[in-house]
């Protein structure tokens, strides 16, 4: 994960008439709806011992080489989730037209085509323990919904079934959930759907065989079993292929009386 840049002033401290530095956060700062901080310079940090160049220039070169980390992608150093170079490439993944239907004639909005950077993002996030992943690529997402959607409905994450989410240690949809809604401001539901079977890899699989996968292997969650929702549910996954997921989930929903909105994805495959 990437190391944050804190925001840190000086002010000294007297003790026995002697000045010493004592470090004091100032501020926080979400830039583009990721958790980096900025560094920012009081007055006082001009004046006394601190004001020196030397010890400025010094400590400003070993705090910068303190931040750098490795991109998740191609492990060159950053100080940014991605590099400038992978940063790029993820966004010619980018779609043209973030909207269409699926097959089941649900509305399916995705912000990549799944390939190139992207997916091997997606796996990083999934399979190399790189959580912090999620949040820059709920951002574009984020963008993109926000630009072009006013609707308001409750986002709903697929899924992890608890010994996949044991294992993994976290639900990357869920992390992508969070980070789309706090910069949307639509309302998250992490507990709406349960995956009550431990289902094979769905790539593995035919069409055929992914249907059968599927078959009963989500059940209302906790949250909806107590209050039907007031809105209709967009349900959140990393990636849109065939739908059957999806579906399975949305058919889950409808079965209980619960309107379901769409689909919410950060890639689809090319043709929808």
């Amino acid at each position: 994960m990437s190391i944050k840049q804190l925001t840190i002033g000086f002010t000294s401290a007297r003790i026995s008439s002697v000045a010493e530095p004592r470090i004091q956060v100032l501020s926080y700062e979400k830039f583009r709806g990721m958790g980096h901080y900025r560094i920012a310079h009081p007055d006082f940090f001009t004046h006394g011992l601190l004001s020196m160049p030397n010890w400025t220039d010094n400590f400003k070169g070993l705090f910068n080489l303190f931040l750098q980390s490795s991109c998740p992608l191609c492990q060159r150093p950053t100080t940014q989730e991605f590099c400038q170079d992978c940063t790029r490439q993820l966004q010619r993944c980018q779609r043209q037209n973030y909207c269409a239907r699926s097959s089941a004639q649900l509305p399916v909005f995705a912000w990549g085509v799944y390939g190139g950077a992207l997916k091997r993002a997606i796996a990083a996030l999934k399979y190399e323990n790189q959580p912090q992943i999620a949040q820059p690529l709920a951002y574009w997402l984020a963008q993109a919904w926000l630009n072009t959607n006013a609707a308001t409905p409750i986002v709903v994450p697929i899924p992890l079934h608890a010994d996949k989410l044991h294992k993994r240690g976290y639900n990357q949809a869920t992390l992508l959930a969070q980070s789309f809604c706090q910069l949307t401001g639509l309302s998250l539901q992490q507990h709406g759907l349960e995956r009550v079977r431990d289902t094979a890899a769905q790539f593995e699989l035919s069409a055929k065989e992914r249907a059968k996968n599927l078959t009963k292997a989500f059940a209302l969650g906790s949250a909806f079993r107590r209050h039907a929702p007031a809105k209709p549910i967009l349900i959140l996954d990393d990636i849109y292929t065939t739908g059957t997921t999806v579906n399975s989930a949305a058919q889950t929903l409808r079965d209980a009386g619960i309107a379901v909105y769409g689909v919410v994805a950060i890639a689809a495959t090319e043709k929808l």
